[in-house]
């Protein structure tokens, strides 16, 4: 005879399998009109000579003006950053989060982080632990910070934690988009989850008809496709590394050396 236990687990499993698949039925209406832009980062001038456009390039101010509309209106789009491609949406618009999950194919319990255009934003979404020059010399850079999160940020984004992850890319178009917004973008990577991650556009080809924009800046990051390292400041004077990434070393170095933080090893 089954116990109560094992009853109250199918129970849940059958509710999950059912939303599931009510959420793949909605995912397919949801993108059905959706059409892809694709646009190509033309480079910089440089002081060697004149930079030659190609038809196909597009001058950053238009992007920007591009990608914040479609991520007003409550779309994904694909953004490259200082490490990898990302998705990344209006964190505050729940719908626009859970298209990142049914894009992803992600599982609901693995966290978004949240992406900023300056340290001052990090205080509204954040409640930081940390000296402010401490953030200063991390960000902008390849590193996630996590914290505990405040009142503000929408309650739908990860709710099943009390902590979250906040970027500062060191990517000029990726920082003045976050600029612009006014508001925290949430960010993942740009990829089916628990592939590879991605440093091309081409490499998620197949995740385009779900996106509005895609901006195109060439390669990115390097072949061994690190993402951020992550590390949670949330325990007042310790660290601990969540995901070692880009910056490793270097992020271990400041937070011992300049500012004394101790590692938390956490037990697994």
């Amino acid at each position: 005879m089954k116990s109560v236990r094992n009853i109250a687990a199918e129970l849940i499993k059958s509710r999950r399998d059912r939303s599931s698949a009510a959420a793949r039925r909605l995912g397919a209406d949801m993108y059905k009109d959706l059409k892809t832009k694709v646009l190509r980062l033309s480079p910089p001038p440089t002081s060697s000579g004149p930079t030659i456009y190609q038809e196909d390039q597009t001058d950053a101010a238009e992007i920007l003006t591009c990608t914040m509309k479609a991520l007003k209106e409550g779309h994904v789009v694909a953004v490259p950053t200082d490490t990898i491609y990302g998705l990344t949406c209006f964190a505050q618009n729940s719908e626009a989060v859970r298209k990142i999950y049914d894009i992803k194919g992600r599982n609901e319990e693995k966290p978004l982080a949240i992406c900023v255009g300056e340290i001052q934003d990090i205080y509204r979404y954040c409640k930081v632990t940390v000296k402010e020059e401490l953030l200063g010399d991390l960000l902008p850079g390849p590193v996630t910070l996590v914290f505990e999160r405040s009142e503000v940020l929408n309650k739908d984004l990860n709710p099943f934690t009390s902590l979250v992850g906040v970027r500062i890319p060191d990517h000029a178009l990726m920082r003045r988009l976050c600029q612009m917004c006014g508001e925290p973008l949430a960010l993942t990577s740009a990829n089916i989850s628990s592939h590879k991650s991605t440093v091309e556009v081409h490499e998620f080809r197949e995740l385009w008809p779900k996106l509005s924009v895609v901006v195109d800046d060439g390669p990115i990051g390097d072949h061994n496709r690190l993402g951020s390292t992550v590390v949670d400041l949330s325990v007042l004077g310790k660290y601990h590394i969540i995901r070692p990434g880009c910056a490793f070393s270097s992020t271990v170095d400041v937070l011992e050396r300049k500012y004394g933080l101790s590692e938390d090893l956490v037990e697994e």
